[in-house]
């Protein structure tokens, strides 16, 4: 492993999963934002890690590893937090298809790099839009969690969550078709 600086910010981000779960349920009133914060802080590292690993050129095998990692799995967390606190129908089967689609989307990529073809399933604009929308779905979730449903951020949050699943789910046909035309082609050949 290279021990540089964005890889530095991505194992601390991997650290604030345990500081958002201990914050989520022992911060008491305070849950919620200091939740948040943890979150957003974690999403500034995903950030500059990238932005530090291509204009310090410090961009490494281990890093792209890791940071895709990193990634689900502050989300994952976040969201099953989400799913503990709300007790939602509408949070739960939201969390199931972000949830499924990157364990589905992270397979697919494996499996098309076995194959020599992993340029095919690289990351699409809608898939950064969908994550931008997670990420401010999460953040208003977590930041007005104790808010009631009329509560401005709160709404703004839910259809963020909303207009994520959607793009979740058109991300994921997309990543299905390449892999549907790869199958396709082998069966031709």
């Amino acid at each position: 492993m290279s021990w540089n600086l964005p890889n530095i910010l991505t194992l601390l981000r991997v650290l604030c999963i345990p500081l958002m779960v201990g914050a989520f349920y022992l911060a008491g009133p305070y849950a919620g934002i200091t939740s948040a914060i943890i979150f957003v802080v974690a999403a500034i590292t995903d950030w500059l890690d990238g932005w530090v690993a291509r204009t310090l050129d410090q961009e490494s095998e281990f890093g792209a590893f890791l940071d895709p990692v990193a990634d689900k799995l502050i989300v994952a967390t976040a969201l099953v937090l989400l799913v503990d606190h709300y007790d939602s129908l509408w949070v739960t089967l939201s969390a199931i298809v972000i949830i499924g689609r990157e364990i589905l989307v992270s397979a697919l990529r494996e499996w098309m790099a076995r194959r020599g073809d992993s340029q095919s399933v690289a990351v699409t604009v809608v898939a950064k839009f969908k994550t931008t929308l997670q990420m401010v779905a999460i953040i208003g979730l977590l930041w007005r969690m104790d808010e009631g449903y009329g509560d401005l951020l709160l709404i703004v949050a839910f259809i963020s969550l909303a207009l994520a699943v959607v793009l979740t789910l058109w991300s994921m046909w997309k990543y299905l078709e390449v892999m549907l035309k790869a199958e396709a082609r082998d069966a031709a050949q």
